[in-house]
């Protein structure tokens, strides 16, 4: 990697992170107050119901299953890794 590679990456660096104000406070408190959405997040999932697995998921434990009936001899490493 060249100079001209080098100072690219750090022109792009710079422009994806923002600048860290070090003027202010160490102890300053955040924008808006996470703990309300943090409940208010909780609250929607309720501990009686579960959240249904999307097509994906099914599909790759479908595979998985297909696999083990079709090679057994992979049933204990699957078991290993659960």
């Amino acid at each position: 990697m060249n100079a001209h590679d080098e100072d690219r990456i750090k022109e792009l660096l710079q422009q994806a992170l923002p600048r860290i104000d070090t003027d202010t406070d160490a102890d300053a408190e955040p924008d808006r107050d996470l703990w309300t959405a943090m409940l208010r997040r909780l609250s929607g999932q309720s501990g009686g119901e579960h959240a249904s697995l999307p097509w994906f998921d099914w599909a790759l434990l479908a595979g998985l299953a297909a696999f083990a009936v079709f090679y057994p001899v992979t049933i204990p490493v699957f078991l290993y890794y659960l």
